[in-house]
């Protein structure tokens, strides 16, 4: 199995504005979900210029955000493939940000998870009748009690069993697609906030 990519965080506002931008956004999904792709061909699936493209392709390079790879066997032509380095992106601690990136950080964010609901929307729509991945979406919604230092473990805990089946390609088995996973938890605030409940009470 490949090692896993040791942690990266994203502290420099200029890297966190190119990871933020809304096109570039879209082309690390496709990139990510997808695998590797040219820029002619990303901007014909996400209906972008190419010359944008190109150009939002090398901002995410300088970046460390996208990197060249190989074409793949079978192509053709001498187009520059991209894909997406494994890493693990990181950012700092919110008490350690400087209030414009964390404003900028927070507005990343909501945007990641909307654009997240509109694609889960897509998928529960695209595998209606899909015998083999219609069922394919597990949901779990709950709380736990704990300290600020045992939200870090349990966070590690589960990235380190995300990092499990972030298989290279040779190691993957066949009939297997790309999931998209997220992670979301936040702390109750003080006007919500109440006796600890029961844990069994929710699923």
């Amino acid at each position: 199995m490949s090692p896993a990519p040791e942690p990266r965080t994203i502290d420099d506002p200029s890297v966190l504005k190119s990871l933020a931008h809304p096109r570039r956004q879209r082309i690390l999904a496709r990139l990510s979900e997808h695998g590797a792709a040219t820029s002619a061909s990303l901007a014909r699936e996400l209906g972008l210029n190419t010359g944008a493209t190109s150009y939002h392709l090398r901002e995410l390079a300088r970046n460390g955000l996208v990197e060249e790879t190989e074409p793949p066997e079978g192509s053709h032509g001498r187009e520059r493939w991209w894909r997406t380095p494994r890493h693990d992106l990181r950012f700092p601690p919110r008490s350690a940000q400087e209030e414009a990136f964390r404003q900028a950080l927070d507005e990343y964010a909501r945007a990641a998870f909307t654009r997240d609901f509109e694609d889960f929307n897509s998928a529960l729509e695209a595998t209606a009748e899909d015998e083999t991945w219609g069922d394919a979406f597990p949901f779990s919604s709950g709380s736990i009690q704990v300290t600020p230092e045992e939200l870090s473990g349990f966070f590690e805990e589960y990235i380190g069993l995300l990092k499990r089946y972030q298989r290279a390609p040779e190691e993957t088995p066949e009939g297997a697609r790309t999931v998209v996973t997220r992670f979301l938890a936040f702390p109750t605030t003080p006007d919500s906030a109440s006796e600890p409940e029961d844990p069994h009470e929710r699923t």
